[in-house]
């Protein structure tokens, strides 16, 4: 089930986004968190799974367009189709938008873009 963060879940966020590799740095991590806290454009969906939260994705969303920033799944989640189910998801949330990915999301989008149906495109 897809989610959106609250304050409540920074902890839990923070170590999600904490896997992608330009997120290791603590400060790095507390400065992303916040733009998502205070920055209206700026989104983040946290995958609950049972009682467990094991997936994220974060957006930047415009007019048309929603740019994937962060898709994080706990590694012992890895390969079960979470992230591509987060993505579909989200699809579903804003429909009509075209999904961009950043340098660190776009091998990743681009796989789920193939195999993901509804309003996404690539860009």
């Amino acid at each position: 089930m897809l989610l959106r963060y609250k304050k409540s879940l920074e902890k839990i966020a923070m170590g999600l986004l904490s896997f992608m590799p330009e997120e290791k740095d603590l400060k790095k991590l507390k400065e992303t968190i916040h733009r998502y806290e205070t920055d209206d454009r700026f989104q983040l969906f946290l995958w609950k799974q049972g009682e467990d939260f094991i997936g994220l994705i974060g957006v930047e969303t415009e007019e048309d367009t929603v740019t994937v920033h962060h898709v994080s799944v706990n590694p012992s989640h890895r390969g079960e189709g979470v992230g591509k189910a987060m993505v579909g998801k989200l699809a579903a949330l804003l429909p009509g938008k075209t999904f961009r990915p950043t340098e660190a999301t776009r091998a990743f989008l681009d796989k789920c873009l193939d195999h993901t149906e509804g309003g996404t495109d690539r860009q």
